[in-house]
């Protein structure tokens, strides 16, 4: 029997961080671009080095290079520069979707950055639409869709990961995201079915993201529940399981099926001493999407 994960989750992401459930300060928290208590900080050093972590009042965050006081970043306007106990300097900013994924407490491995901006604009998401996501994880890919303002219904058959995604979807989107956010334990492959309010009617989804081991044996439910011009994409690691889900999209009900990946390289730009990185995120995952068509 499938259930709300949200009904038994934690209110807190970053697990043992301090500050967790402080309330905030009600003249920092009105003061514009300033940090007040409970407010996510990134905290980058030299070296380009990221830590992500939950302001309180009287905390410090202990580093190799010593301690840094969340009372010196509380208060103080983004991008200010701290220094530790030890006197290594940290700058102080408000985390982006980006850091935050890279950064957050995790079970699942998550989509990264890379591939969750292309599969945005490969599912088209948009505002309102009606999306199913199947294998939350960590809840990494729900964040981009509920920011893009989509309406997710999640299933994950982990307790641990339905809880961990509920998790981190409020701790960086705020409690009022989770008005468009459930996530449901329940197995896919057996169908889109669920009690409550995840029941899924025929034609009542706009768009179905699946990050499944096997996702060709959901592209029958997909079909039934999307209405027609819908899209599916599947994140998939193994160019084995593109053969098999390509072959499922074969049908005469599916069109424009397209599978690419996403491979990024960075540049090393020091004065006129321009030229690409050692080192690249090459492969990660095959995106394949596919149009349900009418008929």
């Amino acid at each position: 029997m499938s259930r709300p994960a949200s009904e038994s989750a934690g209110t807190e992401v970053l697990d043992g961080l301090p500050g967790a459930d402080s309330p905030p300060d009600t003249k920092l928290a009105e003061a514009p671009g300033r940090f007040a208590p409970g407010d996510l900080v990134l905290l980058v050093d030299d070296k380009n080095r990221q830590q992500v972590l939950r302001l309180a009042e009287g905390e410090v965050f202990h580093t190799h290079a010593g301690g840094l006081s969340h009372d010196d970043v509380l208060g103080a306007t983004e991008g200010v520069m701290i220094r530790s106990s030890r006197g290594s300097r940290y700058r102080a900013l408000r985390p982006g979707l980006a850091e935050f994924v890279l950064n957050m407490r995790r079970g699942a491995q998550v989509i990264y950055p890379k591939d969750l901006g292309p599969i945005l604009m490969l599912a088209d998401i948009a505002p309102g639409q009606r999306v199913l996501e199947s294998g939350v994880g960590s809840g990494a890919l729900s964040m981009a869709l509920l920011r893009a303002g989509a309406h997710v219904l999640g299933y994950e058959i982990r307790p641990d990961f339905a809880r961990r995604a509920v998790n981190n979807v409020r701790a960086f989107l705020g409690p009022e995201a989770l008005g468009r956010y459930e996530v449901v334990l329940a197995d896919c492959y057996e169908g889109f079915t669920a009690d409550g309010t995840a029941g899924v009617r025929p034609g009542g989804l706009d768009r179905v993201l699946l990050d499944l081991p096997e996702p060709w044996r959901v592209v029958e439910h997909a079909r039934q529940a999307l209405r027609p011009g819908g899209i599916l994409l599947a994140y998939t690691p193994s160019v084995i399981q593109v053969s098999h889900l390509r072959k499922s999209l074969s049908s005469a009900t599916w069109g424009m099926a397209t599978t690419c990946e996403v491979l990024q390289r960075a540049w090393h730009v020091v004065g006129d001493a321009v030229r690409p990185d050692h080192r690249m995120v090459g492969h990660t995952g095959f995106l394949t999407h596919a149009r349900h068509l009418a008929g």
